[in-house]
């Protein structure tokens, strides 16, 4: 179902993924998808999680926290951008709590008790999360837009563009994640 799921994503986009939707492709009726879901946010749920599980098997490396906000940031944005509308699928279902940001589980934070750890990982989790799903969500718009003429083709604000961008362009995913993490090491406490 959640394979389906991310091919009418693909397909047809966010507003076309419905439990209706879903139910013809799989060629049953709407009301048997309830047996596994119990609203269709509850499949969203579901499809952000296999957005987002790359991020759970990806290993992340580097000695410090903003070396691993770094790293961490672009798995990020590369599960987010595997998927039409992935950024704005992932960014409902964190806003309203159904899934954990891999962000939080890759700088180590413990979801049961996150008041045990140290304020900046905290906020440096965060802060990426928030940075790259607002970006991704954006850029994934835009290309949208472009795609349907609702705006004119700029070649400076692809995906690709954006990705390939020098920091001399400002805006660009890469020097802004950068800053946020090389922000971190300046509050980074002493080993």
């Amino acid at each position: 179902m959640i394979e389906a799921a991310l091919r009418i994503l693909d397909d047809q986009g966010l507003p076309n993924l419905s439990m209706r939707q879903l139910a013809e492709s799989l060629g049953v009726r709407p009301g048997a998808l309830y047996w596994y879901f119990d609203s269709k946010q509850a499949l969203l749920a579901d499809v952000s999680r296999r957005i987002l599980a790359p991020m759970y098997s990806a290993t992340v490396e580097g000695d410090s926290l903003h070396e691993r906000a770094l790293r961490t940031g672009v798995q990020l944005r590369d599960c987010l951008l595997a998927y039409r509308d992935g950024a704005e699928l992932v960014s409902s279902s964190l806003a309203l709590g159904l899934v954990v940001s891999p962000v939080h589980t890759k700088l180590g934070i413990d979801q049961q008790k996150p008041e045990d750890q140290h304020p900046l990982v905290l906020t440096a989790a965060e802060a990426v999360t928030h940075f790259v799903v607002g970006f991704t969500f954006h850029e994934q718009q835009r290309t949208q837009a472009e795609a349907l003429g609702v705006t004119g083709a700029a070649d400076d604000i692809t995906p690709q563009a954006v990705a390939n961008s020098s920091p001399a362009q400002g805006g660009e995913f890469r020097s802004v994640l950068e800053l946020i993490c090389h922000g971190l090491q300046t509050l980074e406490p002493s080993p």
